[in-house]
């Protein structure tokens, strides 16, 4: 079985975060949304994959997988280009996955209990499809499934304002081809003017093909928010980091709970970590500094004289000198953020736009 990872999209809720390159980047627990999508594929035994990229960065993406060999996988690159929907997304994969059953994985979903049963169970199936369902408290958001009084899947309804069901689509899709690659080849825009996978997958319900579902009961969040991040950050910080400090930590500097330290970081006298905590390589912490629980720090920071817990930091970021505690924050690489000596009293800002600043 082949993977496809969808890695396009503008990332607008995530702004300005996602203005210099894809939300599927965004650290969370010490790595890109999208690396914890491909290792869930690579341990559910897909190993050779494709990513479908997008007009945003596609350049960075490339950069950071490289071929894969790093990760134990061999990847591959197909550009997108502009988002005409994730069917059109699945479609231009069509002659990597060839005659081979595939499972299509949204780059910004986290999924905690991972794949592996599920792709066991489509491989061990006939069916022409298989999704994946979550139930969900806000369903009108999602793409939605619709059952017969037996508990059979008849529909999908995307962004319904009256769901027919609590259940969403996770963003996890199997498909055996060619049946879905004729599918897409049928479908017309929707009022968003995308080619809907909803569309797709309904069109194959439609044809009388076997197309089954399976239920997360789990915990699975599609990243697309501030909030979602911070979320995803907290939740893989308490089931995956684990204590292990690869840096240095100076005397005087205390170390509480599951504290992950990368190669090259410093933990400086008189600073206090407070697990579950991720710290990236080369970073310093301190002198001074306390550092909260779920708090993931990217490559290569200066955090000095600042108290900061619930919050996601991504590489090259620099926080000194700050008063007030910062918490539930998310703050992009080569930030600098503080006050120095010689600087008149009071706020100096420069801020990008849809940027969110509470004081």
């Amino acid at each position: 079985m082949k993977g496809v990872l969808l890695h396009g999209g503008f990332g607008t809720r995530l702004r300005p975060l996602t203005h210099t390159g894809p939300k599927q980047l965004v650290r969370v627990a010490g790595k890109p949304v999208s690396q914890w999508a491909l290792e869930d594929l690579r341990d559910a035994g897909i190993k050779e994959v494709s990513i479908i990229l997008g007009e945003l960065a596609p350049d960075r993406v490339v950069e950071y997988y490289g071929n894969g060999d790093w990760l134990n996988m061999r990847l591959t690159y197909i550009y997108q280009g502009y988002p005409y929907g994730l069917a059109h997304a699945v479609y231009v994969a069509k002659d990597f996955v060839g005659d081979e059953p595939f499972v299509v994985y949204l780059g910004d979903n986290i999924i905690l209990e991972g794949i592996r049963d599920f792709v066991k169970r489509f491989e061990e199936s006939d069916s022409d499809a298989m999704i994946l369902l979550a139930k969900v408290p806000s369903p009108e958001r999602f793409g939605v499934a619709k059952f017969d009084e037996k508990g059979r899947l008849i529909g999908l309804v995307e962004k319904p304002k009256v769901p027919p069901s609590p259940y969403a689509l996770v963003g996890v899709y199997f498909f055996r081809p060619p049946y879905i690659f004729r599918s897409i080849e049928e479908l017309k825009p929707s009022w968003r003017g995308e080619l809907e996978i909803t569309n797709a997958i309904q069109n194959l319900i439609n044809w009388g093909l076997k197309v089954e579902y399976d239920i997360i009961t789990g915990w699975w969040k599609d990243t697309g928010t501030p909030e979602d991040i911070l979320e995803a950050n907290r939740m893989l910080l308490d089931a995956k980091i684990q204590a292990n400090i690869y840096g240095s930590v100076e005397e005087g500097a205390i170390i509480e709970g599951r504290v992950f330290i990368g190669k090259g970081a410093v933990v400086k006298a008189e600073s206090v970590i407070r697990g579950p905590v991720y710290i990236g390589r080369d970073s310093v912490i301190g002198p001074k500094a306390f550092i909260g629980p779920y708090t993931s720090i990217g490559n290569g920071c200066r955090l000095t004289n600042l108290e900061i817990e619930n919050s996601v930091l991504s590489d090259e970021v620099v926080l000194e000198n700050i008063t007030t505690r910062i918490c539930d924050s998310i703050i992009g690489s080569y930030t600098t953020i503080g006050k120095h000596e010689g600087m008149p009293s009071g706020l100096r800002l420069i801020v990008g736009e849809r940027t969110r600043i509470y004081l």
